[in-house]
């Protein structure tokens, strides 16, 4: 039986979220506004049953589809909320799962690093795939596990706060998340995104 890692639903892709999720996808690119759907789940290959259950059930659009040696995961959008919550729904009914079956996230990492120094912006800068941190912005790092987490950290960030989305890596043993900006504005930002990871319920895992 499949073990629901992660299932989290995103009621509106945040400008920068959905264009950020434009450089890493393979697949059919969001736009802002739409929802989103990530599941994870393991093993890994049992996501294309997944992403077939999904795509014969509704008019969602799939974004990305991942296996990695263990997990799987899938992302999924729309303009309509209700077509990507039935699409979570048929996902949900194959696997004779319910949403609270989901593993709740854990936060490992949550640091805010004020007025970075010009060095240390150029290392960011050339491996992220959104936006650029500028000398004197403050960053802020966000490490979760389930991966797929990392995503509704993101988005709610965005939603709080005028900060830059410089990387959200949700796939993976465990998701990242770095956001950088002026300092009032991280201060905002971070605890939205910490808050957005908290509310998620569902079972709990030790020992991961």
């Amino acid at each position: 039986m499949a073990e629901l890692r992660c299932y989290v639903f995103l009621d509106s892709l945040q400008p920068q979220f959905a264009s950020f999720l434009g450089t890493v996808a393979q697949g059919f690119l969001p736009t802002p506004g739409q929802a989103a759907l990530f599941v994870e789940i393991n093993p890994g290959m049992d996501i294309m049953r997944m992403t077939d259950v999904a795509l014969k059930a509704t008019n969602v659009t799939p974004g990305m589809l991942i296996v990695e040696r263990q997990f799987g995961m899938l992302e999924l959008h729309s303009h309509e909320q209700s077509e990507v919550r039935e699409a979570g729904r048929a996902i949900l009914e194959h696997l004779g799962l319910k949403e609270e079956d989901r593993i709740k996230p854990e936060i490992y990492t949550s640091e805010v690093i004020r007025n970075i120094s010009d060095y240390h912006t150029q290392l960011i800068n050339r491996t992220r795939h959104g936006d650029m941190i500028l000398p004197g912005h403050s960053l802020y790092v966000m490490e979760c596990a389930p991966a797929g987490y990392a995503a509704i950290a993101a988005n709610e960030a965005e939603k709080a706060a005028n900060i830059n989305i410089l990387e959200v890596r949700a796939v993976g043993a465990v998701g990242r998340l770095y956001l950088g900006g002026e300092e009032r504005d991280i201060d905002v930002g971070y605890r939205a995104a910490e808050k957005a990871i908290e509310a998620v319920t569902g079972r709990v895992v030790k020992g991961r």
